[in-house]
């Protein structure tokens, strides 16, 4: 049954049936549209009050629940809710890898509509809470309040925050204690940064009149217990800036770098900006088995190390390499898969758009002595072309592990083209997977299939598939 309350329709009494993309669970009401709702597990049974209205769905939350689905598992953490990072806390864990399995199949099924084999389990991650190297906080001069604090009556102030951006608001960040993503000692950094600062007086960032001194707040851990720490400043102000950094360097002697940008850009990417290392190096190692890959401030590395292993396992496994075999690596970032496969390859070349990238690419070769891997920049459409195969050779298998967009369409029709024996495609949004191997149907097979759970408590999943020529 459906009512009013100011204007805002609430559907009562309403049965969770799925979860859906970004995280957010599926309900249908009485007039047949779809209702997203947040916070809430597939088979529990709600009111819903609406908060906006489409076509063919409504936007809404939970303001009753009447039963509680057996999928359920408590929150470990007290931002649950407030903070967007982990809307998938609440599930238990098996029913997060039986979701996201789904969601790989009805993508690779309703949008690629091509014969596919029986997919392999999906592998879940073995860490389900503290399992990613790279964390982001933001700093505010004024802290989001959450609906229990404002319900509590108590007074409270708009103090310093240092946190996470909440959901589709650039401008408001909630203040976090206990962070469940990242390894110690990620958390007393992060809080004992914001308790120095404030205790100091140091100014938090304000986005909307661009003022303060503290920025934004970057650790990046390592599998071999390295850790960076990056600031970023405002603006500078040489006593403050020296005055937090040396408490860090000695509150914190296991920090391997640390590191400062000074950006008074509009906005706060760093990649355009110059990094300063203020002790240490200017890098971590992170490795696996066996070999060593230098991470720096603007280095990309997947985001869960443990498991990054598993992923590039399968890839390789997925290869079948012989060690007779020239392998091209498409979008190879820095280099890792290219050189986690080049001991069963006779060569692999490697081309990735990103120049700092490919920098980092070969610096990690020569540190783990590769010789058999080449590395090249360039936009993929564009550098991928007949005189690259001319000149470095027809490829025996192609791994691709483009962005979340897919590949381009002419990257496409370049494989198809030159049409090696074997490609294993690698991708964070089966969606835009699906349509790329309906576009080399006619050409290629897929034999292969096995979803991989980088980010647990969360709807994303990686996939990879093995596409053999027909």
């Amino acid at each position: 049954m459906a009512r009013k309350k100011t204007d805002k329709i609430v559907f009562e009494n309403v049965e969770v049936l799925d979860a859906g993309a970004k995280g957010v669970s599926v309900a249908k009401a009485e007039d047949g549209k779809v209702i997203f709702i947040p916070n809430v597990v597939p088979g529990d049974v709600v009111d819903v009050q609406t908060f906006k209205k489409r076509k063919s769905y409504y936007e809404g939350k939970a303001v009753t629940f009447h039963k509680l689905s057996d999928k359920r598992v408590e929150p470990v953490c007290e931002h649950f809710g407030a903070c967007g990072g982990c809307k998938w806390q609440n599930m238990g864990y098996e029913f997060q890898l039986g979701y996201k399995h789904q969601e790989v199949e009805n993508n690779l099924k309703r949008i690629g509509k091509i014969q596919l084999p029986d997919f392999e389990p999906i592998l879940g991650s073995e860490k389900q809470f503290f399992y990613r190297n790279k964390m982001e906080f933001s700093f505010s001069n004024a802290r989001w309040l959450t609906d229990a604090e404002i319900q509590s009556g108590e007074e409270l102030g708009r103090e310093n925050a240092l946190g996470f951006h909440i959901p589709k608001m650039w401008d408001k960040i909630l203040d976090i204690k206990k962070c469940y993503l990242q390894q110690d000692p990620s958390n007393a950094i992060r809080n004992e940064i914001r308790d120095f600062a404030n205790e100091n007086g140091l100014e938090f960032y304000n986005p909307r009149e661009n003022t303060g001194l503290l920025r934004t707040l970057m650790i990046r851990t390592a599998s071999t217990g390295e850790i960076m720490v990056l600031i970023q400043f405002f603006k500078e102000n040489k006593k403050q800036r020296e005055m937090l950094l040396d408490f860090l360097k000695n509150r914190f002697p296991e920090i391997t770098s640390l590191q400062y940008v000074i950006n008074s850009k509009l906005n706060d990417t760093i990649y355009d900006q110059k990094v300063i290392c203020y002790n240490g190096r200017d890098y971590i190692l992170e490795e696996m088995e066996g070999l060593q890959f230098s991470i720096n401030a603007k280095s990309f590395y997947q985001t869960n190390s443990e498991q990054a292993y598993e992923l590039y396992s399968i890839t390789r496994d997925f290869a079948g390499l012989t060690g007779e075999e020239l392998v091209y690596d498409l979008y190879t970032g820095t280099g890792t898969i290219a050189q986690f496969v080049s001991k069963k390859a006779k060569k692999v070349i490697g081309v990735e758009a990103v120049p700092e990238a490919i920098a980092d690419a070969k610096v990690n070769a020569e540190r783990n002595n590769i010789t058999n891997c080449e590395f090249f920049v360039g936009d993929m459409k564009n550098v991928f072309n007949d005189d690259f195969i001319a000149q470095h050779g027809q490829p025996d298998v192609i791994i691709t592990d483009p962005p979340r967009d897919g590949m381009h369409k002419d990257v496409v029709a370049q494989i198809l083209k030159i049409a090696p024996e074997k490609v294993v495609y690698v991708s964070c949004n089966s969606a835009t997977q699906a349509r790329d191997l309906a576009l080399m149907d006619e050409m290629y097979k897929v034999t292969r299939v096995r979803p991989v759970d980088m980010f647990p408590q969360t709807h994303h999943v990686e996939n990879v598939v093995l596409l053999e020529k027909r």
